[in-house]
């Protein structure tokens, strides 16, 4: 009988067990969420984000919002609007916005529509899509 007592777990043996095995997911969290998930392949919204390089311009007007992430690369300020030019590792894409206090080297993430801006020159189509913050 003896040894069976001994092989039972204390009250402060559990606790002690919970206390670890409860705090180690909550400090794994919260590691994680100061580190920049991009670089494990993971983007920060927890949204499917389209790469720049994959955007096509719009098939009709009921066209759904995508999200994009990137780095500032310009700025170009308008009357009332914004036009940042925004970079990601496929590619470049021009974002129409009200926000005014993004900056060149800001990290982003933009939910926009697509658009598309027909520029005809000699009858051949040189225009691009870009994204429309609504």
């Amino acid at each position: 009988m003896g040894r069976f007592i001994n092989m039972v777990p204390t009250m402060q043996q559990v606790r002690s067990k919970l206390f670890v095995w409860g705090l180690a997911p909550c400090l794994i969290s919260g590691l994680l969420s100061c580190s920049n998930l991009s670089e494990y392949g993971m983007n920060a919204i927890g949204v499917n984000v389209t790469s720049i390089g994959e955007l096509k311009p719009p098939t009709n007007d009921n066209e759904a919002p995508v999200y994009i992430q990137g780095k500032v690369e310009r700025k170009v300020p308008l009357l009332e609007q914004q036009m940042y030019q925004i970079e990601d590792s496929t590619g470049k894409v021009w974002v129409l916005t009200n926000q005014k206090n993004w900056k060149v080297g800001d990290k982003v993430v933009v939910k926009a529509l697509p658009q598309y801006e027909s520029i005809p020159v000699s009858g051949t189509d040189l225009g691009q899509v870009y994204l429309e913050e609504k």
